[in-house]
Parts: structure tokens; C-alpha cells; sequence
């Protein structure tokens, strides 16, 4: 029998953000791996999967989760972890991988996925979606994200504050992840864009520490770094105006 590796998107934080199918996903592998920084300290991920999981059923694996600039010690990082998660599928079958948010946004998933199907060929690889975090703050505080014919923009600002500011300057919405070291830039380019008003952002979304807040209070020092900004696209009030 193949074996057969599935990430699951387990959502923002709030344990209630988990989809159903998530769930029974999570329940009926052998095995659930979540990720941990090598500092050792428990994630969003392992949090949220072990309202549904038992602990003995849940395996940790290293990433380098937070480590942008030494790309051999990241990769080197993501080559063990695929060789430990490639260890479990040779002595269990099936293998769930927890991730925040979803597995196709973003997601170490994607690294794992491609690292163990060249150590395991023929793993079969699937994938359940899990709600992001921008969907979370567009509920939590009321921001719409799109109307009738608007795009949408998702932007990494780790890719850089000009990429955004490009976005910015866009006719849809605009939405920022990973920002929270480069606040100042963020909060630059919404100014230089006239896009401040009627933006918002989160961090620590269903969680104790949740802050959610206008984007005219974006401080100049460092915020948490999974802090998601939702920069509306213009509208005149008028219903259906987009359409």
C-alpha cells in the first residue's frame, strides 16, 4: 500500500477554525507531525491539533521556521525534516502534517511535500484547506474583503515594502502577511498610497493575546511576526456599485 502524506490547514489559532474534514483527517492518521521552531517551543499548530488529538499520537519536527538569511541552515533544516517525516511513513502508512493557516498558502507543507516525495516515491500527497488568516480578521473585524468584479492582492511583505506599495496603488484589496519587523514600511506605504482609511490589522488572531486594530494605530517598532493587514479596496458606499 502507498504511503500517504496529507496536509492539513488547522487555521489561524482558534481551535473552532478547524473544518470538520480536518478533524477526521487529523483522527485517522497513524501519525500527526506539527512543526517547531529548534528553540523548542510549542506553535499555533501543535496548540490547535492537540484540542483533537492525544499528545502520544503527535510527533515534533524541527523546521527553521524563523531563519530567512542562512539558506544552507534552512535547507539543511528541511532535509532532516523531510528524512524524519519519510521515517514515520516507512513505519506507520499515513502521516498528517499540521499547518497554520492552509497547506497551498504559504505553507512549510509545500517544502515537506516535495522533499519526501524524492526520499518516498510514489507517496501519495493530498492536501485539506484550512481558513487563513485573512479570512479570520475580515470576520473578526468586519473588513469586507472583496465586492463583484475587485481583485485581490495577497502580498508577503517579506518580498519587500515596494512590492506592497505596488499592490497599493491597485484598484482592489490588498492584503500584507508576515509584516509585523517592518511595520514602519507598512505603515509608509499605506500613507504614500492614501489607503490608511479603513485599513485594519491583526496578529495573535483567536488566541488570549488577539489584537486586532485600525491601521492609523501601526506602531514604528516591531510587531508580531504573523501580523496580517487588510487594506479595503475604495468604494463609494453604494450596494453592488463593483459589480
Amino acid at each position: 500500500m502507498s504511503s500517504r502524506l496529507v496536509g492539513v490547514g488547522v487555521g489561524p489559532g482558534d481551535p473552532e477554525l478547524v473544518t470538520v474534514k480536518g478533524v477526521r483527517e487529523l483522527r485517522e492518521a497513524d501519525v500527526v507531525v506539527v512543526p517547531v521552531m529548534d528553540s523548542g517551543e510549542r506553535g499555533r499548530a501543535e496548540a490547535t491539533v492537540l484540542h483533537y488529538v492525544e499528545p502520544g499520537k503527535v510527533v515534533r519536527v524541527v523546521f527553521a521556521l524563523n531563519e530567512r538569511s542562512d539558506r544552507a541552515r534552512r535547507e539543511a533544516a528541511w532535509d532532516a525534516a523531510g528524512a524524519r517525516v519519510a521515517e514515520l511513513l516507512g513505519a506507520h502508512g499515513s502521516v498528517a502534517f499540521a499547518t497554520i493557516g492552509d497547506p497551498n498558502v504559504y505553507s512549510t507543507f509545500t517544502y515537506l511535500a516535495q522533499t519526501v516525495g524524492e526520499l518516498v516515491p510514489g507517496t501519495v500527497v493530498e492536501t485539506v484547506p484550512g481558513i487563513t488568516a485573512m479570512q479570520d480578521l475580515a470576520a473578526r473585524s468586519g473588513a469586507v474583503l472583496t465586492e463583484g468584479t475587485e481583485p485581490l492582492t495577497l502580498v508577503p511583505v517579506t518580498a519587500g515594502s515596494a512590492v506592497l506599495k505596488n499592490a497599493l496603488e491597485g484598484p482592489g484589496t490588498v492584503v500584507a502577511y508576515k509584516f509585523g519587523r517592518l511595520a514602519h514600511e507598512v505603515e509608509t506605504a499605506l500613507r504614500e498610497t492614501g489607503r490608511t482609511e479603513g485599513a485594519v490589522w491583526g496578529s495573535a488572531l483567536g488566541l488570549d493575546d488577539e489584537s486586532i486594530r485600525p491601521a492609523t494605530e501601526l506602531s514604528d517598532g516591531p510587531l508580531p511576526y504573523l501580523s496580517t493587514l487588510i487594506a479595503p479596496a475604495r468604494r463609494d458606499g453604494g450596494r453592488g456599485g463593483k459589480l
